[in-house]
């Protein structure tokens, strides 16, 4: 499982024309899954970011997560994150979990974020969407629950 978690000011989503989500401070993860992940990959990722120390403290450094500030979390899936583009110039997207595994597995991540008492924004899966957002920092961060990077 794979996510772009960026710290943002605030954040929505519209899908097919309708506002599925909105959040303030907080942040905003595009989430992919893989044909190999599974419940433990969910669950590892959303205690990641959760705890994700990448919001500033007293002194101006980045020590505190969403918990310690109590933020909000925009959730949006992203499939297109396991595009594989080394070869060639049309990205193949063999890796990425058929659309009933996917959509498991980011309701599982959704609801274990949830479980942390953290306000949870969404998209619509498996539909066209907007995502608009205020970066703050910025701070963008990259995260694979198999650790690729």
């Amino acid at each position: 499982m794979r996510a772009v978690v960026q710290r943002t000011a605030s954040a929505s989503v519209t899908s097919e024309g309708i506002e599925t989500g909105r959040t303030g401070p907080g942040l905003t993860v595009l989430l992919g899954v893989s044909k190999d992940d599974t419940e433990a990959d969910a669950a590892y990722l959303a205690d990641k970011i959760c705890h994700l120390r990448i919001f500033k403290d007293a002194e101006d450094k980045m020590n505190l997560s969403l918990l310690d500030r109590q933020g909000d979390m925009l959730v949006v899936s992203q499939f297109t994150l396991y595009g594989d583009a080394r070869h060639g110039r049309r990205p193949s997207f063999t890796a990425a979990a058929p659309p009933e595994q996917a959509e498991a597995l980011y309701e599982t991540f959704v609801r274990a974020v949830n479980a942390y008492g953290i306000h949870t924004e969404t998209g619509r899966f498996r539909t066209h969407m907007v995502v608009s957002l205020a970066n703050d920092g910025p701070v963008t961060i990259l995260l694979d629950s198999k650790k690729t990077f």
